[in-house]
């Protein structure tokens, strides 16, 4: 069940040639006017993508750390200050629900979700308080997300929470500062291009490359996101089941799409062997793809793991080459 809450809207489109984003990514800007030299931009290190529809939730308390390492996939009890990490919430079954982006600065936990998930998140984790000293606030009202990519070198705002990763920072801004900021730290660049940046690393989003029976070993988040050495949280005996017995059931592949096709493939289009044809047995399915300013038209997908790491597949009515993400 997602969230009945109001997705913000960023003040951020009223810049010069926004085009507005549709579907879970409604809010912030699509594109800026030209998506490939906004994507070429955030590849050289300079400018910044608004992500100010995410939900953010802040974790406060003394417990808050050794709470959350009982609640989540990752080890969190004794995570330090200004250290990024990420982490799920799995079902009883071991299926991702929710999947949150991690940093504590010495007296908060921040943390930012897909936007459409932040209201069942804090139901939950506020079902789970007990007798521990914590206090979980939605903080989207307050707090905007914006992302700096790697190797960017611009002035980071006084006071505000960073996760720094090997893609860039995140930054958790006063709402009111965002148009401040986008003065200061432009350009802009739309989430179209900070998706193509995503995919081009293979790095998996809640809602695109999961659905309602994922589990982490499919999609590449064991280490990542899961820590094979933590104590008991719900969903690890499938984790550990799935790691030490067995073999997930689908394999997140990256594609190199038939350059020649005008559209791009929608999530959920079937893939098959492109032996086989268009009728053939659908092995699997289109998660996220998007243009890239080098790569051209590329995506990921969720198939079987048997499916043969060389074999030549089709997209709809499109060609494609794999390239393996999760070994099968």
């Amino acid at each position: 069940m997602k969230s009945q809450r109001p997705v913000p809207k960023s003040p951020l489109l009223s810049l010069p040639g926004a085009v507005a984003a549709e579907g879970r990514d409604e809010g912030v800007a699509a594109h800026y006017g030209d998506l490939f030299r906004e994507q070429r931009t955030l590849a050289d290190g300079t400018g910044f993508v608004d992500l100010s529809h995410h939900g953010v939730l802040t974790v406060t308390g003394d417990d808050r750390l050794s709470w959350l390492h009982l609640l989540v996939t990752q080890h969190v009890s004794e995570l330090p200050v200004g250290q990024a990490t990420e982490a799920l919430v799995l079902s009883a079954n071991g299926h991702i629900e929710h999947a949150l982006y991690l940093v504590d600065d010495g007296e908060t936990t921040w943390a930012h979700v897909e936007p459409d998930t932040v209201g069942e998140l804090i139901a939950y984790l506020e079902s789970m308080k007990f007798f521990y000293r914590v206090e979980v606030a939605d903080r989207t009202d307050d707090f905007a997300v914006v992302h700096l990519p790697a190797g960017s070198i611009a002035e980071l705002p006084a006071g505000a929470a960073v996760r720094e990763t090997a893609h860039g920072r995140d930054l958790f801004l006063p709402r009111a500062d965002l148009e401040a900021f986008a003065a200061s730290h432009g350009p802009a660049a739309g989430i179209l291009a900070y998706e193509a940046l995503r995919v081009e690393a293979h790095r998996p989003r809640l809602g695109f490359e999961t659905d309602h029976r994922t589990i982490p070993h499919e999609i590449g988040l064991i280490g990542s996101a899961v820590h094979l050495q933590k104590g008991c949280y719900r969903g690890q005996e499938t984790v550990a089941r799935v790691q030490n017995l067995g073999k997930p059931p689908r394999r997140l592949v990256f594609l190199h799409l038939d350059g020649s096709e005008v559209l791009l493939p929608g999530h959920g289009t079937p893939v098959r062997l492109a032996a086989d044809g268009e009728e053939g047995r659908q092995l699997g399915f289109v998660t996220t793809s998007a243009r890239h300013h080098e790569l051209g038209p590329i995506a990921l997908a969720l198939v079987k793991r048997n499916v043969p790491v060389d074999a030549d597949l089709i997209v709809g009515t499109t060609a494609a080459a794999q390239e393996t993400v999760v070994e099968p």
